[in-house]
C-alpha cells in the first residue's frame, strides 16, 4: 500500500489557493465555497478552514494571492526588456489577463463587505523600468524624458481601467457608442499611451537652449 506523503502547510495552502483560483476563474466569487474548494483537492472542509479560518479569510487570502502571482508574472515580463526597449503591451496583456480571470469581481466583492488594501508599491518595479529606460532613450535620441511621476500617473490610470474593465468596461465603451468588439482596440490604446508616454517630448532642453 502506497504511503500517502503529508503536506506542509505552506502546500497545503498554496493548493487551496490555486483551487480556489480556478473556481475563482470558471465561475466569480460565489463559486469560491469552501466545500467546492475542499472537493477540488480532496481534503475536507475542516481542512481548508484550518489553513484560513472561514470563507471571507479564504477570499482575502486569494485576491493576496493573485497580486502576488500578478507581481511573479510582471517580474516575469520585465525580465524581457533588459534586451531590447520596453514593451507595454506584455504589461497590458499581463493586468489584463489576471482581473480577467475573476479578481476584478473578488476585489469589489471584498470592498464591498468592507474588506480594505492597505498594501502599495505592486507596480513600483514596473515604473521604474519604464522610467529608467525613458531616461536612457530619450537621451539618446535628444527629447526630453517624461518625469518619473508622468510614468506613476500614466501606470496608476492604465491599473485602474483594466482593474474595472471586466466590471463595467461594456458599459462604459456603450456611452460612447463602442460595442464590444471594441475592448481589444482599448487594449490597443492603452499600451500606444504607455509607449507615447515613455517616449518623451519634443527635443532635449539643452538641444533647445543652443
Amino acid at each position: 500500500m502506497a504511503t500517502r506523503r503529508r503536506r506542509t502547510p505552506d502546500e497545503a495552502k498554496r493548493l487551496i489557493l490555486e483551487a480556489a483560483g480556478e473556481l475563482l476563474a470558471a465561475g466569480g466569487p460565489a463559486a469560491v465555497q469552501v466545500r467546492a474548494v475542499a472537493a477540488a483537492i480532496g481534503v475536507s472542509d475542516a481542512a481548508v478552514n484550518h489553513h484560513f479560518g472561514n470563507r471571507e479569510q479564504l477570499l482575502s487570502a486569494l485576491l493576496r494571492f493573485g497580486g502576488a502571482k500578478l507581481k511573479s508574472e510582471l517580474h516575469a515580463a520585465l525580465g524581457t526588456w533588459t534586451d531590447g526597449p520596453a514593451d507595454p503591451a506584455e504589461l497590458v496583456r499581463v493586468l489584463s489577463a489576471l482581473y480577467a480571470d475573476g479578481y476584478a469581481e473578488l476585489a469589489l466583492a471584498l470592498h464591498q463587505s468592507g474588506w480594505r488594501d492597505t498594501g502599495s508599491g505592486l507596480l513600483d518595479e514596473v515604473v521604474d523600468h519604464l522610467h529608467a529606460q525613458a531616461q536612457a532613450r530619450c537621451a539618446a535620441g535628444g527629447r526630453t524624458p517624461p518625469t518619473r511621476e508622468a510614468v506613476q500617473l500614466t501606470v496608476a490610470a492604465l491599473h485602474q481601467a483594466l482593474a474595472l474593465e471586466p466590471l463595467f468596461g461594456g458599459e462604459f465603451r456603450r456611452s460612447v457608442g463602442l460595442d464590444a468588439a471594441a475592448r481589444e482596440r482599448v487594449l490597443d490604446w492603452w499600451t500606444e499611451t504607455l509607449r507615447t508616454t515613455v517616449a518623451g517630448t519634443g527635443a532635449a532642453r539643452a538641444e533647445q537652449d543652443r
